[in-house]
């Protein structure tokens, strides 16, 4: 049994709560889904909610720490060594077309380095948790490692394709074409802390992407790397939890795909 801290437990209550109305939103979109007006709309109010939802818990329980949000932007807090950084509704296309792959993300940042993180499916029910220094786990009972696969052959890697309005699109089909001939599988599934937590899981065994925000990314780094992958940005120097490259992957497979990466 994985026992979280208590400011562990504080993340995890503001992510249940937030998703309690997450997942009454999703069964409403499921029948929005056959009007011509679309979910748009709809899908902007219950991420704001959910990150009011979020802000409110984690103020009340640590007030005057610093509040990133995907919604609202930087919060300055009176304690400037604390920093939430919180994407309430990641897979937000996801959730739009009733497909029931997204998540609540939430990271908390110590003097510039994220401690603690908190990703979790309101559909599936699956918690994934990390505390630096004390390992990943999914729920109570299950302790991450990432894959023990060493050969790109036999790998299965996720990434995230550049839609409408997002840089990268040529770059991306470059990568794409290194990464796509060596390995075993690429899928898209459309919500980068799901794929950050299931390389931590070992379903992935990699994950690539770029041009994120660190709410999408801050937890699941620390998730993959406590789960005891490696993680780095696809450039030669960076901070991957800032969200601008990103690449996850076992010890014996990280260089491999970054040598990839890097011929695009």
């Amino acid at each position: 049994m994985a026992t979280p801290s208590a400011l562990l437990n504080v993340m995890i209550d503001a992510a249940r709560k937030a998703a309690r109305g997450l997942a009454r939103d999703f069964g409403e979109v499921t029948e929005l889904q056959v009007s011509k007006k679309g979910a748009a709309d709809f899908v902007t109010n219950a991420d704001l909610k959910a990150e009011q939802t979020i802000f409110e818990i984690l103020e009340k329980a640590r007030p005057g720490y610093g509040f990133l949000g995907e919604e609202r932007g930087l919060i300055e807090g009176t304690d400037k060594t604390h920093t939430w950084i919180v994407d309430p509704l990641d897979g937000t296309t996801n959730f739009m077309h009733a497909i029931p792959h997204f998540a609540v993300n939430i990271a908390l940042q110590r003097e510039g380095e994220v401690v603690a993180g908190v990703t979790y499916n309101p559909i599936t029910h699956d918690l994934f948790w990390a505390e630096k220094g004390k390992g990943a786990f999914l729920g109570a009972e299950k302790r991450l490692r990432v894959a023990a696969r060493r050969s790109l052959d036999e790998a299965v890697l996720a990434t995230g394709v550049p839609f409408l309005g997002k840089p990268g699109h040529a770059q991306f089909l470059k990568e794409l074409h290194q990464i796509s001939q060596k390995v075993a599988g690429v899928r898209r599934f459309g919500a980068a802390s799901l794929d950050l937590a299931w390389v931590a899981a070992g379903r992935f065994d990699g994950y690539w992407e770029r041009n994120l925000g660190a709410w999408d990314v801050s937890a699941g780094v620390l998730m993959v790397t406590e789960a005891g992958g490696k993680v780095s940005t696809i450039e030669e120097d960076g901070n991957p939890a800032e969200g601008a490259s990103i690449l996850a992957a076992n010890q014996d497979l990280h260089p491999l795909v970054l040598e990839k990466l890097r011929l695009a």
